[in-house]
């Protein structure tokens, strides 16, 4: 079957592929090519300049076509690469014999069987590389140039993608907890009523939650190493013995590639960083697994309404409904995400002795992870423009809740030196609940100063909110 949206087996790549796309060319198959390109070329340009006999500092011409390698990757290239690994059945050095093919030479014969690529190069470009190609991927290990690329990967997806998607979410719901920080609204705990709250205070209990989370997925270090084949650059200097390799490395994993060295490795980066990023996006998830649920049970009880689109149906049996989906589909998306992102965290940091082949499969699988993720996020947003609340709804249920002042009564029985002003509430109240002229009659017969009785009177379910008011418009 050809591949199409409709035939793909994730539906990442099918149905919901227009909401991921912005992941596909960072995290696909293609976009890693185009980051192992980028790590060999700044590893060859550097070489150049690190004063040795056999290699001197590119021209400029040559240097801005070894950059151009990079920044007009195709998929053309990344299907060349495909080609010239079906026969080397290895990724890593496809890509070198294609960069070695792009400057013009000719790619070993075991290759031959390949239709020859026709490449446009100066002459003089291909006479100043040809006499220094072996400097492509010398000295490296397949996981110098691996490592490198997924770090440059996962930190574009981070910053460009996963977390603008998260900060959009959090500027929604800050914008809903500032526009009702002052609407009161019961709250309620094991399901029963509680002392009221705010409607805005409760969306801010979640912006205060993201804000931390996305802080704490922003602060993770992306790690790279480029130290050879059990990270003691053992061919590094068996070549030029005298060469200060450490500081080299970490001079082209942190100025040319943009992330921060790790010194101590076996072959591959130990991964710890990846479990550290999947395991705080992962707590991001959760509280939005937290907040999907919440707002699903508050549309259940019609403190919102959902706004309709033309042409939309709820259900193919019962006209009138209008279904939460946004929510259920952001809340079971981050539940994939969740299973893989955690799966990942446990399984990547674990390799046997200095490598084993575990983590090359499971690393392919980021996209996916983040993929959902994403998803998720842009699921929720939308539910959340589609939010009406219903200020009626949430009036009338908390005017028919005036049990809810037994824990103000009480309090200030207590502060009076009343004896069990618990008990007294408890008895009057659980289980039971109390209509308004109950309570006031209660209140009454207290033995209390007749400027508390009035102000415990005056109160009411909707003016016993605390400073939810305060704390929702502040955040």
């Amino acid at each position: 079957m050809e591949l199409s949206a409709l035939s793909a087996l994730s539906p990442l790549d099918g149905r919901y592929v227009r909401k991921t796309g912005a992941l596909r060319p960072i995290l696909s198959e293609a976009g890693f090519m185009r980051h192992r390109v980028k790590v060999e070329v700044a590893w060859f340009k550097a070489l150049s300049h690190a004063g040795f006999a056999e290699i001197h500092p590119f021209s400029a011409a040559t240097t801005r076509f070894l950059d151009a390698l990079v920044d007009n990757f195709s998929v053309d290239d990344a299907a060349r690469i495909k080609e010239i690994e079906a026969i080397t059945n290895h990724d890593v050095k496809a890509v070198e014999y294609w960069i070695k093919e792009s400057i013009g030479l000719r790619l070993p014969p075991e290759l031959s069987k390949l239709n020859r690529r026709t490449v446009s190069v100066d002459p003089e470009i291909t006479g100043e590389l040809q006499s220094v190609a072996e400097f492509i991927h010398f000295a490296c290990t397949s996981e110098d140039i691996n490592n490198t690329s997924h770090g440059m990967m996962i930190k574009a997806a981070r910053d460009e993608v996963v977390l603008p998607a998260l900060h959009a979410l959090v500027g929604k719901l800050r914008d809903i907890a500032h526009e009702h920080a002052s609407l009161p609204m019961l709250a309620r705990t094991h399901g029963q009523t509680a002392s009221p709250t705010t409607l805005g205070k409760e969306f801010a209990n979640i912006v205060s939650r993201l804000q931390r989370a996305a802080k704490q997925v922003a602060a993770v270090e992306i790690m790279g190493k480029m130290n050879g084949a059990v990270g003691n650059y053992n061919a590094h200097f068996a070549a030029y013995p005298d060469f200060d390799w450490e500081r080299f490395s970490k001079d082209v994993v942190e100025k040319s590639l943009g992330l921060t060295y790790n010194e101590y490795t076996i072959q591959i980066e130990p991964h710890d960083y990846i479990a550290e990023l999947f395991d705080a996006i992962a707590r991001a998830n959760t509280i939005l697994i937290d907040l999907n649920r919440d707002i699903w049970s508050y549309i259940s009880l019609g403190y919102f309404k959902q706004v309709t689109k033309a042409g939309e149906v709820g259900s193919s049996t019962m006209p009138h409904k209008v279904n939460p989906i946004d929510f259920e589909n952001s809340e079971g998306n981050l539940g994939i995400a969740n299973a893989l992102l955690k799966h990942m965290s446990e399984k990547l940091p674990i390799s046997r002795w200095q490598r084993d082949l575990t983590d090359s499969t499971v690393l392919r699988n980021i996209g996916i992870a983040l993929g959902y993720t994403v998803l998720a996020y842009d699921s929720c947003l939308r539910g959340l423009n589609k939010l009406e609340v219903n200020v009626a709804r949430i009036t009338h249920d908390l005017e028919d809740a005036w049990e809810v002042l037994a824990e103000p009564v009480q309090t200030v029985m207590r502060r009076f030196g009343i004896e069990n002003p618990y008990e007294q509430l408890k008895a009057l109240t659980r289980g039971k609940g109390i209509e308004k002229q109950d309570l006031h009659a209660f209140i009454r017969s207290l033995d209390l100063p007749q400027a508390v009785k009035e102000e415990l009177l005056k109160m009411t379910p909707a003016s016993y909110t605390g400073i939810a008011s305060k704390l929702a418009a502040k955040i």
